[in-house]
């Protein structure tokens, strides 16, 4: 079992910045293949960006390329995402998702992903 604590959100302005941090225990960080998707109110969840265990692969949303970045801490157990010149289309609630993967292929579908956690909330004002 992994466990996934998310945490970073919040109420922003449109141009502001916010970095969100998920916080992993249960298994060993370095073989979890780890991602951020995120939930608008009446919208299905969508992949936000994703990295391999190594860290060497990433992929992002389109919509989001340029603006966000996500990366990981192998010491601290912990992957971010770092969330710049943030727009009122970048609220929703967003998860943490975790797979134990060593591939270095990027998964990008949410049934690719075995754990999740419970979301943290980011509200962008325009």
């Amino acid at each position: 079992q992994v466990q996934l604590v998310e945490s970073g959100g919040g109420l922003v302005q449109a141009g502001d910045s916010l970095r969100l941090s998920c916080a992993a225990s249960g298994r060993t960080f370095r073989s979890l293949h780890m991602a951020w998707f995120r939930q608008a109110p009446g919208k299905e969840r969508e992949f936000v960006a994703a990295i391999t265990w190594s860290g060497t692969n990433t992929k992002y949303l389109d919509f989001v390329k340029g603006r966000f970045t996500i990366s990981r801490d192998n010491a601290k157990n912990t992957v971010y995402l770092q969330m710049n010149s943030l727009e009122s289309a970048d609220t929703a609630a967003y998860y943490c998702a975790a797979v134990t993967r060593w591939s270095t292929i990027v998964a990008t579908k949410s049934q690719e992903y075995d754990y999740w956690g419970q979301g943290t909330q980011v509200t962008v004002s325009s």
